[in-house]
């Protein structure tokens, strides 16, 4: 299309010169045909854009639970009407012990945690929040998890090994004791049984996640072995957290792991397992159906409103026909050809629709503004669908254009110019 109108520069020029003389000159009939247009993009744009974005956001929370990555739980992560609670709640939590030997069994795997959990309160001087997140971890925790360290440091290993008094805050529980987040680094803190603890890192300030999980800014990280000295292991919902290496699939490695921890626990060939291996990445696979639904029912208001917008452009164009009869004439009779009176028609219909499609697009730049103020993540319209808006509205110009044009070019130029 670009090409053709770098080979038909002044005809393009003419036709885009009179879209906007027709706009201009009937400004309220030519918006009231083009809303349709308006409409149809910015339903696509709006919709699109938010699944995108969406589906960005949900990703990246995804990778922030770990590429590659396998939870061994006693719990199914998918869940649904009929999940079967009862018969994974007789199940036996995993054990630290269990992860060592897994080490030994699965040599392809490239990490792996063991991590306990709790809610419990956290008090510095005269300020105290309950219902804080506990995640107790192991040394592997930082090379599963993407965690970006504000100020301060996380752990080392000596800290793992003796469960030394430390903790890596959240942005959001530093700020709410001491104001001041950057002044948390090296401050002493209270915890459960008013154990005390030292802040050595603080955690950058990461936003409300999509999909759950680790909320960082609203959590504590501790070594395992400093946090079960607060909670008995089996009440602290442990899992195993396994990443594969380069050379091994997923799939593999489920594979590997679920022997192994049929091994682990003398688990009969007739038994079932009393373990589950929950895939990460499968989570972005469960939610591509529901993004595809809201997508289909994007494009099916807008197809609608895209139709209608289209007769609106076409109305518009016999009457640009008809006021130009007796000019289409005296083109006709100094030697202009067909096509070049039907191209001009169809380019001045074109654009007619990319300017109802600049106005929907401005809605929508203005809704993204809103939505990123209100939603969790931010919205933005990515290049690709802008490009696929003035598409649509090229396509959509050329379909409502096609019909005045083909009547504007076979008139015939001695009964044109007679016409009033």
């Amino acid at each position: 299309m670009f090409r053709f109108l770098l080979r038909h520069r002044e005809i393009a020029w003419t036709s885009f010169k009179m879209a906007l003389q027709e706009f201009r000159s009937n400004k309220l009939r030519t918006f009231l045909s083009l809303l349709g247009i308006t409409f149809g993009i910015f339903c696509i744009i709006s919709v699109l854009s938010t699944i995108s974005s969406m589906q960005m956001a949900v990703n990246n929370d995804i990778k922030s639970l770990g590429n590659k990555t396998i939870y061994i739980d006693k719990w199914q992560y998918e869940g649904g009407p009929d999940f079967p609670w009862w018969k994974y709640i007789k199940r036996p939590v995993p054990k630290f012990e269990e992860m060592k030997l897994l080490r030994l069994k699965v040599p392809d795997a490239a990490h792996m945690d063991f991590e306990i959990e709790m809610q419990s309160t956290v008090d510095y001087e005269d300020n105290s929040l309950s219902g804080v997140n506990f995640y107790g971890n192991t040394e592997d925790f930082d090379k599963i998890q993407r965690i970006a360290i504000g100020s301060g440091r996380y752990f080392q290993q000596a800290d793992f090994d003796r469960g030394s008094p430390y903790v890596v805050m959240g942005y959001s529980i530093a700020e709410k004791l001491f104001g001041n987040p950057e002044r948390a680094v090296g401050k002493t803190v209270k915890l459960k049984d008013s154990r005390e603890a030292t802040v050595i890192g603080l955690i950058q300030k990461q936003g409300q996640s999509l999909i759950g999980g680790w909320d960082y800014d609203n959590c504590l990280l501790l070594t395992y072995n400093f946090l079960r000295q607060m909670i008995r292991e089996e009440y602290a919902q442990p899992k195993i957290l396994v990443q594969a290496g380069d050379k091994i699939s997923i799939e593999a490695l489920k594979d590997e792991l679920q022997g192994g921890m049929r091994s682990i626990r003398k688990l009969s060939p007739t038994q079932e397992d009393n373990f589950a291996l929950n895939d990460i990445d499968s989570l972005s696979r469960m939610l591509e159906p529901i993004f595809s639904g809201m997508n289909i029912g994007g494009w099916a208001i807008a197809v609608l409103s895209l139709v209608v917008g289209m007769f609106g452009v076409a109305n518009i164009m016999f009457v640009t026909v008809r006021e130009r009869t007796s000019q289409i004439g005296l083109k006709k009779a100094i030697g202009a050809k067909r096509n070049v009176i039907m191209m001009e028609f169809l380019l001045e219909s074109a654009f007619l629709c990319i300017i109802g499609g600049l106005i929907g697009l401005l809605a929508v730049f203005i809704l993204t503004l809103v939505f990123s103020s209100m939603l969790a993540f931010k919205v933005f319209i990515p290049l690709n669908i802008i490009l696929l808006a003035v598409g649509i509205c090229l396509f959509t110009g050329v379909l409502a254009g096609i019909i005045p044009a083909f009547i504007a070019a076979r008139m015939d130029p001695v009964v044109a110019i007679r016409s009033k």
